[in-house]
This record gives structure tokens, C-alpha cells and sequence, in this order.
């Protein structure tokens, strides 16, 4: 019988299909975001991703320092093929 190094590690929660780190969203599910997590879009890592959704094939990133009238950060919504993994 082989036993793997990942089989020590607890488990990690499944990734979902639509996770946003904003707090307010529904789509928030704080134990997902406590282990890192890696997007690629098109190919290529991206760090500034605030939501995502596989099945649709979207990414929302900040829209350089501009902020709403809430003082939140004005998202960009970037389609494309979108990979979430853990780190």
C-alpha cells in the first residue's frame, strides 16, 4: 500500500464554480478563502482577481485606484478561461 505526503494534509474544502472576496457578496465562503488560492486566466497567473466564475468564464479585477462612490474598488469584468486552484 503507497502512502502519499498529500494524504497528511487535512482536507481542503472543493473549490466553487463562483467565489468572490468581498465579504458582501453571497458568493463569499470565508473557508475557501482562508488557504491561498491561485487564478489563471487566459494562461497566465493573475494576483489582483476579487471574483471569479469558472462556468461562465469571467474574472472582476480592480480597475487601477478608482473606487465607487462607496469607496470600493471599481471592478473590471475580463472574459476568458478562468482555472482557480489551491497554492
Amino acid at each position: 500500500m503507497e502512502h502519499d505526503a498529500m494524504d497528511d494534509s487535512p482536507a481542503l474544502p472543493p473549490l466553487p464554480d463562483r467565489l468572490s472576496t468581498d465579504e458582501r457578496s453571497p458568493h463569499y465562503v470565508a473557508a475557501v478563502l482562508e488557504h491561498a488560492i491561485g487564478i489563471r486566466f487566459n494562461g497566465y497567473e493573475r494576483s489582483d482577481v476579487e471574483e471569479y466564475c469558472i462556468s461562465e468564464g469571467w474574472v472582476k479585477v480592480p480597475a487601477g485606484k478608482t473606487l465607487d462612490r462607496k469607496g470600493h474598488p471599481l471592478l473590471l469584468k475580463l472574459k476568458g478561461k478562468v482555472e482557480a486552484y489551491y497554492r
